[in-house]
């Protein structure tokens, strides 16, 4: 890859990276593939990944937040015309 691209001091190695937020962790992956093989690589892993959350038997699983507004007050919205 380096000496095909010429690129010095390439990490071409796949990589995982970990976000820890208020509600929820995020990961991403990094990795290095032909760009014409770039979708299907990305459905790959994707379904690997939901392959694996099935064999947990429900200890992992995918989240989300959902909101609801109940009864939410009127709101006077004005906008200025420059």
């Amino acid at each position: 890859m380096t000496r095909k691209y010429a690129v010095e001091n390439a990490i071409i190695e796949p990589m995982v990276f970990l976000v820890a937020n208020d509600n929820w962790i995020e990961f991403t992956l990094r990795y290095v593939v032909d760009f014409k093989k770039n979708r299907g690589i990305k459905d790959q892993l994707f379904t690997r990944l939901l392959d694996s959350f099935a064999q947990t038997d429900g200890k992992v699983a995918w989240a989300s937040a959902t909101f609801q507004l109940v009864d939410p007050q009127s709101l006077n919205v004005r906008l200025r015309r420059e």
